[in-house]
């Protein structure tokens, strides 16, 4: 694969994707900057309305993280239009549409292509002050690290499609996705957080692999504090593993060491790729206790998951 062209030099990118970050940020003045991003997901519930409130909700996320303020957004779609009904795509973006509209971010326009496989999501912009932006380049040594929601819906969503999953998992894990990022971004902006990621398709170590290289510092993930949604790790037990168990621990590789005590179904579910995932916050001891009671407002399950270390290798320690 050849190498991407060397981007001209521009001082207003404040976050391009060279560090991998949610989301891109580029100043227009010195108290107002864009944030940039574009997501789309695969189906991850039956409900088709539901189906397109949660890709909205795991787009929309990307600005949040960055403790952005979405403004815009255009449709990103593929459905195929000679297997099924309209219908269906009409309630997916109904779905989507709903979330923009509660979140007072305004649709502009989109684009659908004919394609065996479903995906949607959108394309969105935001805003932010300059010296508001969070990154996963800032966590600092002696942080605590923080996770809004619980981890396991990428095993869960496996387990609806086999049909595993009962109507009491399905529904928590439903509502947990359809939980909004906006009031961690908005309590992000209060406490000033500044190093921040959402927790999606590269799992919980997977971006908190990211984050500690991003960082240049080594992050210690205490495994009995990560919050778990119900049914979970039932159904990693029952094999309902995503392709992404493989692919995220390939990517993490020799990154991370394992406490041999934690169990394997554990393992997989901290490797576990998540849709409209919680949001992983690096925060100074002194405001974390406070920072945590404020998140528990929206997000019951929050949790002090960890700490930030020096530097070290390798780059995650579980225990």
């Amino acid at each position: 694969m050849s190498e991407i062209p060397k981007q001209p030099e521009d001082p207003n990118v404040l976050v391009g994707f060279d560090k991998a970050d949610d989301a891109g940020v580029y100043r227009l003045r010195s108290d107002l900057a864009l944030v940039q991003t574009v997501d789309f997901i695969t189906p991850v519930v039956d409900d088709a309305f539901d189906y397109g409130r949660i890709a909205a909700l795991n787009a929309l996320n990307d600005v949040w993280a960055m403790a952005g303020s979405p403004l815009t957004a255009l449709s990103v779609t593929c459905f195929p239009y000679n297997d099924l009904e309209v219908s269906i795509l009409s309630k997916i973006m109904q779905g989507g549409v709903s979330v923009l509209a509660e979140k007072k971010v305004t649709l502009l326009g989109g684009h659908s292509v004919n394609n065996d496989q479903i995906m949607f999501g959108y394309a969105l912009t935001g805003i932010i002050h300059p010296n508001q932006v969070a990154t996963n380049t800032n966590a600092r040594s002696g942080e605590l690290l923080l996770l809004t929601k619980p981890i396991g819906t990428g095993v869960i969503s496996t387990g609806v499609k086999f049909q595993k999953a009962n109507r009491v998992v399905i529904e928590e894990a439903t509502a947990t996705m359809l939980l909004s990022g906006a009031e961690a971004a908005q309590t992000m902006r209060e406490f000033n957080i500044r190093s921040a990621t959402d927790v999606t398709g590269f799992g919980l170590l997977g971006h908190v692999w990211e984050m500690a290289k991003a960082s240049q510092v080594q992050l210690e993930i205490d495994s009995d504090k990560v919050p778990l949604l119900n049914g979970a790790l039932e159904m990693v037990r029952q094999n309902m593993l995503t392709r992404g168990d493989q692919t995220n621990r390939e990517f993490v590789g020799k990154g991370v060491s394992l406490d041999s005590n934690i169990s394997p179904e554990l393992v997989s579910l901290l490797y576990d790729p998540q849709t409209a995932g919680g949001i992983l916050m690096s925060a100074p001891t002194e405001r974390a206790e406070a920072l945590l009671v404020e998140l528990r407002r929206t997000y019951k399950r929050a949790a002090i998951i960890g700490r930030v270390c020096g530097r070290g290798t390798p780059s995650i320690i579980v225990k």
